[in-house]
């Protein structure tokens, strides 16, 4: 990944700002493609006086039993998700290129430069593949209230937290809620490991 050929120069604020929109937009993708683990359905039981008056089958009228159906495994799917984020990430944005990089050697400028090819490919792979909408409307620094029973996974108190709701404060952060996610299902026999090819000119 050669910084020098990247656009114009970026301040390091910008860079920062980027790398946190990445990490965020990883998690996101990442939340986005969990998956349940199906449940195994549950047999019928036999009260004891039917099971005890019931006559036993004969070996020609033994029903045969189905063959078991495979669990799909909900550790091994979602590692393929992320992978295929990260891989999605890698192509709009040069992420890996980008994070595997040693910046020791380059300037302020060369850096931000990256980060803005960065932050314009992972903002066209969100556009592409998600639809995200903010959790509280209201304005950042803008004094809001948090009523009773709100919902934890989506309002995070952070500061000095006594009382019981309602309570008041700043927004510092409005969240991030997908509300429609269109990440492309690997297909069979892909390995999802292979987050870019290797590139080989003729």
């Amino acid at each position: 990944m050669d910084l020098q050929n990247f656009p114009e120069t970026f301040d390091l604020l910008h860079l920062i700002l980027a790398g946190l929109l990445v990490l965020a937009v990883l998690t996101l993708l990442v939340v986005a493609t969990r998956r349940k683990t199906p449940v195994e359905d549950r047999q019928p039981t036999t009260p004891a006086s039917a099971a005890e008056t019931a006559p036993e089958p004969t070996p020609q009228t033994d029903p045969v039993a189905p063959a078991p159906t495979p669990v799909a495994d909900s550790g091994a799917l979602l590692d393929a998700g992320a992978l295929n984020c990260l891989s999605l990430l890698q192509h709009e944005a040069r992420l890996i290129d980008f994070l595997q990089e040693d910046l020791g050697g380059f300037s302020d400028a060369d850096i931000g430069a990256a980060a803005r090819v960065v932050h314009e490919g992972g903002q066209k792979a969100l556009k592409s593949y998600l639809t995200l909408k903010p959790i509280h409307d209201s304005q950042e620094e803008s004094r809001v209230t948090v009523a009773e029973g709100f919902n934890a996974a989506e309002i995070r108190l952070t500061g000095n937290i006594s009382g019981s709701a309602p309570f008041t404060g700043t927004l510092i952060h409005r969240g991030w809620r997908v509300s429609e996610c269109r990440l492309p299902r690997p297909v069979d026999g892909h390995d999802t490991q292979v987050l870019a090819p290797a590139e080989v000119e003729l």
